[in-house]
């Protein structure tokens, strides 16, 4: 697959760049996305939430009444989980969500990704670039000459690039990763991918 090169003006420049068909042209694997989306979640989530039971809620431990002959429901304690503020029968504890993924199915899962993309003409490349002081308005003024306003879109550069970042982090629309740490789920949460020429390469040898 080839696809066209653009300048940061909008206009084609010419160029193509071919894509390599064992990462962008292969068979999607649904299930090593699906593990690969939820391991991705699951390693998101802090896990510090907390209740606290029986024997850490505030209140006396002494039984209020005696057991029988009172008229009333028998109870041991005011800290018992059947009344308002007392104890919370397993209730959440911090535990740790992290999963870990195969480095295959890892792989296989971002090239099915990128599969997707590439067969939905979800991908766009456009040459590199970058700023000498950051400014967003050069950078949203690239993306509307792209035509990719207001889309949900991945900007994927080479490597890390403060000046790029600076200038993309008030832009509501749009995420920038690099090429080497671009994840399925950030892949897939995007609705098009913006990848900086020399990113390409950048992609294949990760992925490859």
């Amino acid at each position: 697959m080839e696809l066209e090169i653009y300048k940061k003006d909008g206009t084609a420049s010419g160029n193509r760049v071919r894509l390599s068909p064992e990462v962008f042209e292969i068979q999607p694997n649904d299930h090593a996305i699906y593990q690969a989306v939820t391991t991705y979640l699951a390693n998101r989530r802090q896990g510090t939430h907390k209740t606290k039971t029986y024997g850490e809620v505030s209140g006396s431990g002494k039984k209020p009444w005696k057991q029988k002959h009172t008229g009333r429901a028998r109870v041991g304690a005011l800290r018992s989980p059947l009344w308002r503020g007392g104890g919370t029968i397993f209730g959440p504890v911090p535990r740790d969500y992290s999963k870990k993924l195969p480095k295959q199915v890892k792989q296989l899962a971002r090239k099915s990704a990128l599969s997707y993309k590439a067969k939905n003409a979800s991908i766009k490349v456009v040459e590199d670039f970058t700023f000498e002081q950051p400014k967003t308005r050069e950078l949203a003024a690239i993306l509307k000459a792209l035509q990719l306003s207001e889309q949900k879109t991945l900007l994927v550069v080479p490597r890390k690039d403060d000046s790029i970042w600076k200038c993309g982090r008030n832009i509501p629309y749009l995420n920038i990763i690099e090429a080497s740490k671009a994840s399925t789920y950030e892949i897939l949460d995007n609705s098009i991918l913006l990848i900086q020429k020399s990113a390409v390469e950048v992609l294949e040898k990760t992925f490859h």
